[in-house]
């Protein structure tokens, strides 16, 4: 069996080492992390898969591209579109997404009718979380088809939205509103960094954005930051950075953002993402975690017909709690 820490390091071992076989992983990769004689894990031995990767094989086949400043810098340019899936990860995916399609009629049927575990916690992921604190037990159901699910003429109907339901989303929206899952197909994030999904079955941007800021989001979308008391990385860093993204051709001048607005304006934009903010921070405590989450807007989404927010967690470690 193959186990991978935090610090990337793939091991192997057999489940002789280990007293409990439902450890969780992360526990494992704590010991494991500080016994050099154990072998690194190397390509061969990690197979490569079809479907959603496993943590394993993101750290061997898919190692990361940007490091969590650069990530929080990308965040904060104003382009959310400078933030990518490795590329080789990306084809994986786009093969993975043409099967889905053919199976289901679309991705967000795959997501709304199987994928998401709408108020419950995700028990479908190939990917843990320090949160839910275990292991995935089995290869879950979304790399595979339900035998329910034959042809796109057998789909159940999707449950439709009551009338009764928030009109957009909120730190208080109810649980059964939300699915919060682990990115299957996670952006190409350091090791030490959890890449999640809010999904959410009603609408996250308000619908009477004021208009001197509506189109600005439409274009730009919404981001933030949590867990932190250093301000976020200015985007003048952002050509010192570049070279990460020169395998995608990123320049300066192909950006698509919008210039800073008024004081006024830039209020306004904060506002709209508190609610998203308050809901973060009641998830990933600021005493633990520190974390920089954004809502796409529509020319990056890749599921326009399902809102969802993307954070990424950085956990502090002990260390560095309050």
């Amino acid at each position: 069996m193959i186990f991978c820490d935090a610090d990337s390091r793939c091991f192997v071992t057999s489940l002789d080492d280990i007293d409990d076989s439902n450890m969780a992983i992360d526990n494992f990769a704590a010991a494991s992390s500080s016994d050099t004689d154990r072998p690194v894990a190397s390509s061969a031995e990690v197979p490569l898969r079809t479907g959603p990767p496993t943590r394993e094989e993101l750290l061997v086949h898919y190692p990361a591209k940007f490091t969590w400043e650069q990530l929080k810098t990308f965040v904060n340019s104003g382009d959310l579109g400078l933030l990518k899936r490795d590329k080789k990860l990306q084809i994986r995916y786009d093969e993975w997404a043409k099967g889905m399609r053919e199976r289901y009629g679309s991705i967000v049927n795959y997501l709304w009718d199987h994928r998401l575990q709408w108020g419950n916690p995700d028990t479908l992921s190939l990917l843990p979380s320090r949160l839910s604190n275990c292991a995935p037990e089995s290869t879950p159901e979304s790399t595979q088809v339900s035998s329910d699910w034959s042809s796109k003429d057998s789909q159940p109907q999707r449950p439709t939205v009551p009338p009764d339901a928030p009109s957009y989303f909120t730190a208080d929206t109810p649980p059964e509103y939300i699915s919060i899952i682990m990115n299957d197909w996670p952006y190409s994030v350091p090791p030490e960094v959890e890449h999640t999904l809010i999904w959410t079955r009603i609408p996250i941007i308000p619908p009477d954005l004021p208009p001197s800021i509506a189109p600005r989001i439409a274009q730009d979308g919404l981001w933030g930051f949590t867990g932190s008391d250093s301000p976020p990385p200015s985007p003048s860093l952002l050509p010192s950075y570049l070279p990460a993204l020169s395998e995608w051709g990123v320049t300066m001048d192909k950006l698509v953002r919008s210039p800073k607005g008024t004081d006024e304006e830039e209020a306004l934009v904060k506002k709209d993402g508190d609610e998203i903010a308050k809901f973060i921070k009641r998830r990933w405590s600021e005493d633990e975690w520190e974390t920089a989450w954004f809502v796409n807007p529509p020319r990056l989404q890749s599921v326009p017909g399902l809102a969802h927010i993307h954070v990424f967690a950085r956990y502090k470690g002990p260390d560095s709690q309050t």
